[in-house]
């Protein structure tokens, strides 16, 4: 496993963000910002989607306990599909920055594009939930509390099996879909059936 780096920019405040959830049928898009102290012990601490659910399960509360300052924010179907989901995503790390007990002085984005956030500068970095510390633990926040909320909401809509799926494109959530129809937190915005699945 990787050593990932504790900060981008010597001596200054840096805050990671990221999201959770840009490719999924149903369900908010999800980001977290996270502001780590410098020696903060975080066992494995890597890029969410290269943990277990169970490793996942294990940091978030050290994150949550250790971080200076973090946030979790999201945006909602309904939102996605008035602004698209690249701007909804855009939007639920704002939300989640604006959210924090301490105000970064710089933001470390995973990915290669950003809405500017007023006040603040910010560097895009690909891969960066691999690469930085505090964009890994936002990866974890922002996937963890995600999860959280879809396994709550398939009590609502059992037939979509979100308890198992999150809300992702997966054969069986579009086999429900075909079968019971969209539900109001579906995103109708995107393609929710394949083309042999539309009757």
């Amino acid at each position: 496993m990787a050593r990932l780096a504790a900060y981008h920019t010597v001596g200054l405040i840096e805050a990671g963000c990221d999201e959770a959830g840009r490719g999924c049928l149903a369900g908010p898009v999800v980001a977290a910002a996270v502001i780590l102290p410098q020696r903060l012990r975080l066992p494995g601490l890597d890029d969410s989607k290269k943990l277990t659910h169970e490793h996942r399960a294990e940091l978030r509360p050290l994150i949550e306990k250790g971080a200076l300052a973090w946030a979790v924010a999201m945006v909602q179907p309904a939102e996605i599909d008035a602004i698209n989901i690249l701007n909804a995503s855009f939007l639920a790390m704002h939300r989640a920055i604006a959210a924090l007990t301490l105000t970064p002085q710089q933001l470390l984005i995973d990915g290669n594009r950003f809405n500017a956030y007023a006040g603040i500068a910010h560097v895009c970095l690909v891969q960066g939930d691999g690469r930085y510390r505090s964009i890994a633990a936002a990866s974890i926040l922002a996937k963890t509390h995600r999860d959280a909320l879809m396994e709550t909401l398939h009590a609502q809509h059992p037939a979509y099996n979100w308890v198992s799926n999150k809300g992702y494109p997966t054969g069986d959530h579009r086999a429900a879909i075909a079968r019971e129809g969209p539900t109001e937190l579906h995103r109708h915005s995107f393609r929710l059936l394949r083309e042999e699945l539309v009757f």
